[in-house]
Protein backbone atom coordinates (compact mmCIF):
# COMPACT_ATOMS: atom_id res chain seq x y z
CA UNK A 1 0.00 0.00 0.00
CA UNK A 2 1.36 3.57 -0.71
CA UNK A 3 2.36 5.38 1.89
CA UNK A 4 0.62 9.21 1.81
CA UNK A 5 0.98 11.64 4.48
CA UNK A 6 -1.85 14.42 4.88
CA UNK A 7 -1.49 17.80 4.37
CA UNK A 8 -0.53 19.75 7.44
CA UNK A 9 -3.62 21.79 8.46
CA UNK A 10 -2.11 24.04 11.44
CA UNK A 11 -1.47 27.33 10.12
CA UNK A 12 1.75 28.08 8.62
CA UNK A 13 5.29 29.20 9.73
CA UNK A 14 6.93 32.24 8.44
CA UNK A 15 9.16 31.04 4.92
CA UNK A 16 12.81 30.49 6.48
CA UNK A 17 14.23 29.50 3.24
CA UNK A 18 14.87 31.27 -0.35
CA UNK A 19 12.29 31.14 -2.36
CA UNK A 20 10.79 28.46 -0.37
CA UNK A 21 7.78 26.78 -1.32
CA UNK A 22 5.66 24.64 1.54
CA UNK A 23 5.13 20.64 1.23
CA UNK A 24 1.77 20.15 1.12
CA UNK A 25 1.51 16.42 0.43
CA UNK A 26 3.86 13.43 0.36
CA UNK A 27 3.45 9.84 -2.00
CA UNK A 28 5.88 7.27 -1.55
CA UNK A 29 5.16 4.60 -4.05
CA UNK A 30 8.02 2.42 -3.17
CA UNK A 31 11.55 1.81 -1.48
CA UNK A 32 12.84 3.92 -4.80
CA UNK A 33 10.07 6.68 -5.90
CA UNK A 34 8.17 9.03 -4.28
CA UNK A 35 5.69 12.43 -5.29
CA UNK A 36 5.57 15.33 -3.56
CA UNK A 37 3.24 18.68 -3.67
CA UNK A 38 4.26 22.39 -2.82
CA UNK A 39 2.41 25.28 -2.39
CA UNK A 40 2.87 27.73 -6.05
CA UNK A 41 4.00 30.87 -6.49
CA UNK A 42 1.24 33.26 -7.22
CA UNK A 43 4.00 34.70 -9.81
CA UNK A 44 4.65 31.46 -11.38
CA UNK A 45 3.37 30.89 -14.82
CA UNK A 46 4.81 27.88 -16.56
CA UNK A 47 3.96 25.72 -19.70
CA UNK A 48 2.63 22.15 -19.30
CA UNK A 49 5.45 19.89 -19.24
CA UNK A 50 8.65 22.53 -18.50
CA UNK A 51 11.14 21.28 -15.37
CA UNK A 52 12.36 24.47 -12.28
CA UNK A 53 15.39 23.97 -10.12
CA UNK A 54 14.30 22.31 -6.52
CA UNK A 55 15.83 21.68 -3.83
CA UNK A 56 16.89 22.61 -0.14
CA UNK A 57 20.11 23.80 1.67
CA UNK A 58 23.02 21.98 2.22
CA UNK A 59 25.56 21.30 5.06
CA UNK A 60 27.21 24.27 6.26
CA UNK A 61 30.69 24.74 5.48
CA UNK A 62 32.92 23.88 8.00
CA UNK A 63 35.09 26.62 7.64
CA UNK A 64 32.75 29.25 6.76
CA UNK A 65 29.30 28.08 8.21
CA UNK A 66 27.46 29.53 5.65
CA UNK A 67 24.99 27.42 3.41
CA UNK A 68 24.88 26.60 -0.24
CA UNK A 69 21.86 25.60 -1.49
CA UNK A 70 21.38 22.34 -3.63
CA UNK A 71 19.17 22.49 -6.70
CA UNK A 72 18.07 19.75 -9.20
CA UNK A 73 16.16 20.09 -12.48
CA UNK A 74 12.75 18.55 -11.76
CA UNK A 75 10.07 18.47 -14.21
CA UNK A 76 6.24 20.08 -13.10
CA UNK A 77 4.28 16.81 -12.88
CA UNK A 78 1.35 18.71 -12.48
CA UNK A 79 -0.99 20.85 -15.02
CA UNK A 80 -0.31 24.58 -15.77
CA UNK A 81 -3.65 24.98 -14.32
CA UNK A 82 -2.97 22.99 -11.30
CA UNK A 83 -3.11 25.16 -7.95
CA UNK A 84 0.18 23.25 -6.57
CA UNK A 85 3.07 22.02 -8.23
CA UNK A 86 3.80 17.99 -8.48
CA UNK A 87 7.06 16.53 -8.64
CA UNK A 88 8.03 12.95 -9.20
CA UNK A 89 11.30 12.00 -7.61
CA UNK A 90 13.81 9.22 -7.22
CA UNK A 91 15.26 7.95 -3.87
CA UNK A 92 19.29 7.97 -3.98
CA UNK A 93 20.50 6.64 -0.91
CA UNK A 94 23.60 8.92 -1.00
CA UNK A 95 22.32 11.29 -3.23
CA UNK A 96 23.33 14.93 -2.65
CA UNK A 97 20.23 15.87 -2.07
CA UNK A 98 17.16 13.12 -3.04
CA UNK A 99 18.67 11.15 0.48
CA UNK A 100 17.66 14.06 2.25
CA UNK A 101 14.43 15.07 -0.12
CA UNK A 102 12.79 11.68 0.08
CA UNK A 103 12.43 12.80 3.85
CA UNK A 104 10.36 15.72 3.48
CA UNK A 105 6.75 15.53 5.47
CA UNK A 106 3.85 18.34 4.70
CA UNK A 107 4.64 21.40 6.59
CA UNK A 108 8.78 21.19 5.28
CA UNK A 109 10.26 23.80 3.10
CA UNK A 110 11.92 23.48 -0.21
CA UNK A 111 13.19 25.59 -2.51
CA UNK A 112 11.68 26.53 -5.55
CA UNK A 113 13.36 29.20 -8.28
CA UNK A 114 10.54 30.15 -10.50
CA UNK A 115 12.36 29.86 -13.78
CA UNK A 116 10.35 27.41 -15.64
CA UNK A 117 12.19 26.70 -19.05
CA UNK A 118 12.67 23.04 -21.28
CA UNK A 119 11.95 21.42 -24.48
CA UNK A 120 8.75 19.29 -23.69
CA UNK A 121 6.01 21.33 -24.66
CA UNK A 122 2.98 21.39 -27.10
CA UNK A 123 5.26 24.90 -29.23
CA UNK A 124 8.17 23.14 -30.53
CA UNK A 125 6.39 20.79 -32.26
CA UNK A 126 4.76 20.67 -35.23
CA UNK A 127 0.78 20.16 -35.67
CA UNK A 128 0.29 16.51 -36.53
CA UNK A 129 -2.47 13.76 -35.78
CA UNK A 130 -0.54 11.45 -32.76
CA UNK A 131 1.73 12.09 -30.60
CA UNK A 132 3.94 9.90 -28.86
CA UNK A 133 4.85 10.15 -25.28
CA UNK A 134 8.21 8.08 -24.15
CA UNK A 135 9.39 7.57 -20.67
CA UNK A 136 11.77 6.12 -18.72
CA UNK A 137 11.57 5.70 -14.56
CA UNK A 138 10.51 9.06 -13.38
CA UNK A 139 10.89 10.47 -17.30
CA UNK A 140 7.46 10.20 -16.88
CA UNK A 141 6.96 13.36 -15.08
CA UNK A 142 6.68 16.11 -17.81
CA UNK A 143 4.04 13.86 -19.61
CA UNK A 144 1.82 13.85 -16.35
CA UNK A 145 1.48 16.93 -16.78
CA UNK A 146 0.85 17.24 -20.34
CA UNK A 147 -1.54 14.44 -20.37
CA UNK A 148 -3.72 16.75 -18.28
CA UNK A 149 -3.47 19.45 -20.28
CA UNK A 150 -6.50 19.83 -22.00
CA UNK A 151 -4.76 21.70 -25.44
CA UNK A 152 -3.09 18.27 -25.65
CA UNK A 153 -6.11 16.46 -26.85
CA UNK A 154 -7.33 20.03 -28.52
CA UNK A 155 -3.85 19.36 -30.85
CA UNK A 156 -3.71 15.72 -31.46
CA UNK A 157 -6.62 12.98 -31.96
CA UNK A 158 -4.36 10.37 -29.80
CA UNK A 159 -1.75 10.38 -27.23
CA UNK A 160 -0.07 7.20 -26.31
CA UNK A 161 1.72 7.45 -23.29
CA UNK A 162 4.77 4.83 -23.24
CA UNK A 163 6.28 4.39 -19.64
CA UNK A 164 9.44 1.70 -18.97
CA UNK A 165 10.48 0.77 -15.80
CA UNK A 166 12.54 -2.32 -13.89
CA UNK A 167 9.30 -3.68 -12.03
CA UNK A 168 5.58 -3.78 -12.26
CA UNK A 169 5.76 -1.43 -9.08
CA UNK A 170 7.81 0.87 -10.63
CA UNK A 171 4.61 1.80 -12.74
CA UNK A 172 2.08 2.15 -10.27
CA UNK A 173 2.22 5.97 -10.52
CA UNK A 174 1.72 6.33 -14.06
CA UNK A 175 -1.08 3.92 -13.71
CA UNK A 176 -2.86 5.69 -11.07
CA UNK A 177 -2.50 8.55 -12.92
CA UNK A 178 -3.56 7.52 -15.84
CA UNK A 179 -6.97 5.72 -14.54
CA UNK A 180 -7.94 8.73 -12.14
CA UNK A 181 -7.52 10.96 -15.37
CA UNK A 182 -10.18 9.17 -17.36
CA UNK A 183 -12.55 10.05 -14.23
CA UNK A 184 -11.48 13.45 -14.20
CA UNK A 185 -14.41 16.14 -14.02
CA UNK A 186 -11.97 18.93 -15.93
CA UNK A 187 -10.83 16.32 -18.78
CA UNK A 188 -12.07 12.96 -18.25
CA UNK A 189 -14.70 13.73 -21.41
CA UNK A 190 -11.52 15.06 -23.35
CA UNK A 191 -9.36 11.81 -22.49
CA UNK A 192 -11.89 9.23 -23.57
CA UNK A 193 -10.98 7.21 -26.41
CA UNK A 194 -7.80 9.42 -27.22
CA UNK A 195 -5.48 8.17 -24.71
CA UNK A 196 -3.58 5.32 -25.03
CA UNK A 197 -1.48 3.82 -22.13
CA UNK A 198 1.58 1.44 -22.87
CA UNK A 199 3.65 0.67 -19.61
CA UNK A 200 6.97 -1.72 -20.42
CA UNK A 201 9.00 -3.80 -17.92
CA UNK A 202 12.39 -4.82 -18.25
CA UNK A 203 13.10 -6.95 -15.83
CA UNK A 204 10.04 -8.00 -13.67
CA UNK A 205 7.82 -10.33 -16.22
CA UNK A 206 4.75 -7.90 -16.92
CA UNK A 207 1.68 -8.29 -19.58
CA UNK A 208 4.52 -6.65 -21.81
CA UNK A 209 8.35 -7.24 -20.99
CA UNK A 210 10.63 -5.36 -23.05
CA UNK A 211 12.54 -1.80 -23.95
CA UNK A 212 10.72 0.48 -25.68
CA UNK A 213 13.38 0.63 -28.31
CA UNK A 214 13.62 -3.17 -29.00
CA UNK A 215 9.44 -2.87 -29.17
CA UNK A 216 9.99 -0.05 -31.48
CA UNK A 217 12.57 -1.75 -33.67
CA UNK A 218 10.76 -4.77 -33.69
CA UNK A 219 7.43 -3.00 -34.74
CA UNK A 220 5.63 -5.12 -31.63
CA UNK A 221 5.06 -1.72 -29.96
CA UNK A 222 2.21 -0.77 -33.40
CA UNK A 223 1.05 -4.54 -33.66
CA UNK A 224 -0.04 -4.47 -30.13
CA UNK A 225 -1.49 -0.54 -30.27
CA UNK A 226 -2.93 -1.54 -33.80
CA UNK A 227 -1.51 1.85 -35.30
CA UNK A 228 0.86 2.03 -38.14
CA UNK A 229 3.95 2.50 -38.08
CA UNK A 230 5.56 5.98 -36.91
CA UNK A 231 5.82 8.74 -39.77
CA UNK A 232 6.89 12.25 -40.26
CA UNK A 233 3.21 13.58 -41.94
CA UNK A 234 1.41 12.29 -39.14
CA UNK A 235 3.11 11.38 -35.75
CA UNK A 236 4.60 13.28 -33.34
CA UNK A 237 7.21 12.61 -30.28
CA UNK A 238 8.92 13.55 -26.36
CA UNK A 239 11.22 12.12 -25.11
CA UNK A 240 12.25 11.94 -21.42
CA UNK A 241 14.67 9.53 -19.77
CA UNK A 242 18.19 8.40 -19.05
CA UNK A 243 20.54 9.40 -21.48
CA UNK A 244 21.46 6.19 -23.15
CA UNK A 245 17.07 6.18 -24.27
CA UNK A 246 17.24 9.49 -25.56
CA UNK A 247 20.06 8.81 -28.07
CA UNK A 248 18.72 5.79 -29.10
CA UNK A 249 15.27 7.11 -29.95
CA UNK A 250 16.69 10.39 -31.53
CA UNK A 251 18.59 7.33 -33.49
CA UNK A 252 14.73 5.46 -34.19
CA UNK A 253 12.38 8.54 -34.78
CA UNK A 254 14.99 10.18 -37.50
CA UNK A 255 14.85 6.58 -39.01
CA UNK A 256 11.33 6.92 -39.16
CA UNK A 257 12.18 10.13 -40.90
CA UNK A 258 11.11 12.84 -37.81
CA UNK A 259 13.15 15.75 -37.25
CA UNK A 260 14.50 17.13 -33.92
CA UNK A 261 12.51 20.29 -32.83
CA UNK A 262 13.02 23.14 -30.68
CA UNK A 263 11.18 26.38 -29.32
CA UNK A 264 12.89 28.28 -31.74
CA UNK A 265 12.40 26.09 -34.65
CA UNK A 266 9.41 23.11 -34.38
CA UNK A 267 9.67 19.79 -35.82
CA UNK A 268 8.53 16.46 -35.42
CA UNK A 269 9.96 15.38 -31.73
CA UNK A 270 11.70 17.36 -29.27
CA UNK A 271 13.73 15.20 -26.24
CA UNK A 272 14.41 16.64 -22.82
CA UNK A 273 18.15 16.84 -22.08
CA UNK A 274 18.32 18.13 -18.91
CA UNK A 275 16.87 15.48 -17.25
CA UNK A 276 18.50 11.86 -16.66
CA UNK A 277 17.22 9.30 -14.81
Amino acid sequence: MNEITPVNTQSPAPKALPDAQRVTSVTHWTDRLFSFRVTRPQSLRFRSGEFVMIGLMGDPDPATGRQKPLLRAYSIASPAWDDELEFYSIKVQDGPLTSRLQHISPGDEVILRPKPVGTLVHDALLPGKRLWFFSTGTGIAPFASLIREPQTYEDYDEVILTHTCRDVADLEYGRRLVEDLRNDPLIGEMVEGKLRYYPTTTREESAVTGRITDLLRSGKVFEDLGVPPISAESDRAMVCGSMGLNTDLKEILEGFGLREGANSEPAEYVVEKAFVG
